[in-house]
């Protein structure tokens, strides 16, 4: 257990850090142009982690079982069409879980 003071010193300690952590990139980069790395992982990071969240969502699905694939099929399908109609990513992310987890119930 913590005393007080301990925990009021690791909240000060802790929030200094955030603090220098979402600070430094505007002090680094404040000079105009940013590197041309910078502007390159600005670029492509987006398509990479969702490259990446698709891999990781389906390490674990069994392709022998229908009922194991239809909800993440159905989800990830759900989820393109929702995003290149709408283009709103907050309504295909939720939309599409609540179908995956619906069907994942009734699978």
């Amino acid at each position: 257990m913590l005393s007080v003071g301990q925990a009021l010193v690791a909240i000060f300690v802790s929030s200094a850090i955030i603090y220098a952590t979402r600070i430094l990139p505007f002090v680094v980069f404040s000079s105009g142009n940013p590197p041309k790395i910078v502007r390159f992982v600005e670029k492509y990071s987006p398509a990479l982690i969702m490259a990446v969240l698709v891999v990781y969502c389906f390490k674990d699905v069994h392709f022998e079982t229908a009922g194991s694939v239809v909800p993440f099929a159905a989800g990830v399908v759900s989820t393109a069409v929702l995003q290149l109609t709408l283009k709103n990513t907050m309504v295909s992310i939720f939309s599409s879980t609540a179908l995956y987890m619906i069907l994942s119930r009734l699978m």
